[in-house]
């Protein structure tokens, strides 16, 4: 029988009654490896006792020496998902068979990350339920991936994906939920993927970020000074009625009053004159969301006050 047959069947009964963990006599070095993909590995397996066979059971690199208390396990670039080596070693004294499987996590950052809004295009409306899709493409192990989202600089939600176990690459998303104000007009929504392998793995965690997702509201008109105001004014004194909104869209204004026409779409939002008469006057903002109107009153001063 030749050195590989001899080898062979050496491993088939090693994978039979092999031992492992306490008092196995074996230690890899290191014990857990993290290997970017395609990136080179190497990896020690020495015995602590005298051993007739040691051995390295992989698809890629496998090797063994004969009572030699070291043998290493080497690969220029690691490319295989599945990849489970293993060092075995045959004893001449009991336990005679022992094995250490090689904690080995092979990774990928994402191809990419992109951020979306979720069956909606266009400015979002104040109030409303939205949704906002990460889709993160070809990522592996999945089992390490947080998904951070971010509104500006603040982390407003993470998603991890634990409870998967593929090692290949995957493609995986997270969904935010918002209800946006009209603070959240001109925001700034990020997802961020973090990839954390660990103390063994590259420091600090690598990341890739989405383009940036700018937020546009759509909100009603709300006054400045929302308040109905009283005015004395003396005669042919210029005397100016502030009604100023904030919107989105930008409102338009419309004037009611004495002396004017009975609706005016001067679109002032600050309406200044010399010849105003006493009386009320209602200004209305409006965009495509709402109406708000606001009251002014103007009073004659008083002679002699």
């Amino acid at each position: 029988m030749g050195n590989r047959g001899v080898l062979g069947w050496i491993w088939a009964l090693c994978a039979i009654t092999c031992v492992s963990g306490e008092g196995c006599s074996l230690v890899l070095k290191p014990a857990r490896v993290v290997v970017g993909f395609g990136e080179p590995v190497s990896v020690s397996c020495e015995a602590a006792r005298p051993v007739r066979v040691l051995g390295w059971e992989s698809a890629i690199g496998a090797t063994h020496t004969q009572q030699q208390l070291s043998v290493q396990w080497t690969v220029d670039s690691l490319i295989d998902w599945i990849e489970e080596p293993i060092c075995y070693g045959v004893f001449f004294t009991a336990p005679r068979q022992c094995e250490e499987k090689l904690n080995l996590v092979l990774y990928k950052t994402p191809d990419r990350v992109s951020i979306s809004s979720v069956n909606h295009t266009g400015p979002m409306v104040e109030g409303k339920e939205y949704q906002l899709l990460c889709e993160v493409q070809n990522i592996a192990p999945v089992q390490y991936l947080t998904l951070r989202w971010y509104r500006g600089q603040a982390e407003v939600y993470n998603h991890s994906f634990s409870e998967l176990t593929p090692s290949s690459p995957v493609q995986v998303s997270s969904i935010l939920l918002i209800t946006p104000t009209k603070a959240d007009n001109g925001a700034q929504y990020r997802c961020v993927a973090e990839l954390d392998l660990g103390h063994e793995g590259p420091q600090p965690p690598p990341t890739v970020t989405s383009e940036p997702l700018n937020a546009s509201v759509f909100f009603p008109p709300a006054f400045l000074s929302p308040e109905p105001e009283t005015l004395e004014l003396a005669a042919g004194a210029e005397i100016s009625l502030n009604c100023s909104a904030t919107a989105n869209p930008a409102p338009a204004y419309t004037w009611h009053g004495p002396a004017l026409p009975q609706a005016t779409m001067d679109d002032l939002a600050v309406l200044t004159s010399s010849s105003l008469l006493p009386g009320t006057y209602t200004c209305t903002a409006s965009n495509r969301l709402d109406s708000k109107s606001k009251e002014f009153t103007i009073r004659a001063k008083s002679q002699g006050v």
